[in-house]
């Protein structure tokens, strides 16, 4: 039997999976990283979200620890590099977000290309902005998908299907059934150059963190839109800004920033700036898929022998 410890919000059929198949599972979705520090080292395994910061420390500290868990895509709060080198299996569930997050994209374009959030404010104050909300229709457009893993190869299928055209930049092929859909493979340079509207869906690397910085950003067609459902740090905040108040760009949507919360206000306050609060992953099928996956994972990882080095 593990001791398992809970340290962000997951599903409840997770943790019922993990009690059910015998292990001692203690739920303390609201720990503090001091609070983990002093407790890590009586559990096994770890299942965390984004919130939860597992470092060096909290790895080191946590002498018997085997697997740790994200429910979710991202692995960024994580060491994985230590606690791999340590023989902890690093485990996540990248495969249960992609249709909430190209989902959500999508909505984003919509509410970009027709103004929809601003007319909802407009009007709750009784404002009546008809005349003034005059939109562009996706149908026609090219949209230029920067990272076509499985997040932006579901975006460009639901992008297909409204009739858009597509573009995208990826390091690998991005498969024959795609180009032959009459998707067009490309160099950023191009794509930036090229498209109606822009969405990112890359992880965050030495490679990939400001991508879009006021270089890339001057390199873009004039009136452009662009969405970010990726990492924060993938856009520089200020050429961002500086590119919206200008008309550079026309428009672009965040669902992450480079913290969260958002201390950078007055990037979000833009009128032609559409903002949710990293809801990506935020539906209630795709956080009851991400608990029963990883913890299905995080049982088989339980189950081999114990590779853990011994703390140094």
């Amino acid at each position: 039997m593990a001791k398992i410890l809970v340290c962000d919000p997951i599903h409840q059929e997770g943790v019922d999976r993990l009690v059910e198949a015998g292990h001692e599972v203690l739920v303390k979705d609201d720990v503090t990283h001091g609070g983990l520090l002093k407790m890590v080292d009586q559990f096994h395994a770890l299942v965390v979200r984004g919130r939860t910061r597992v470092d060096r420390e909290v790895i080191e500290t946590g002498r018997s620890l085997q697997a740790i868990a994200r429910a979710g895509v991202g692995l960024d709060n994580i060491d994985t590099v230590y606690a791999r080198k340590k023989g902890i299996q690093v485990l996540n569930a990248p495969e249960v977000l992609t249709q909430s997050v190209a989902e959500l994209t999508i909505g984003l374009l919509i509410a970009l290309a027709r103004g929809i959030v601003r007319g909802d404010r407009s009007m709750k104050k009784g404002a009546w902005l008809k005349k003034e909300l005059v939109g562009v229709e996706l149908s026609g457009k090219t949209l230029g998908i920067v990272g076509f893993g499985r997040i932006g190869r579901r975006t460009c299928e639901l992008a297909l299907d409204i009739g858009m055209k597509v573009m995208a930049y990826e390091i690998l092929e991005i498969g024959r059934e795609y180009l032959e859909r009459g998707v067009r493979q490309v160099a950023l340079e191009e794509l930036l150059a090229s498209s109606d509207f822009i969405t990112l869906h890359v992880p965050l690397n030495e490679d990939t963190r400001h991508l879009i910085d006021a270089e890339a950003i001057r390199k873009t067609k004039r009136g452009a839109f662009l969405v970010n459902v990726a990492r924060g740090e993938v856009v520089d905040p200020e050429a961002l800004e500086d590119a919206l108040r200008t008309g550079r760009l026309a428009g672009a949507a965040m669902d992450v920033y480079d913290v969260e919360p958002p201390t950078r206000t007055s990037l979000i306050a833009l009128e032609n700036v559409v903002a949710t609060p990293h809801i990506g992953a935020q539906t209630r099928d795709a956080q009851r898929k991400a608990s029963l996956i990883v913890c299905d994972k995080l049982l088989e990882a339980l189950s081999k022998p114990n590779q853990r080095v011994p703390a140094t």
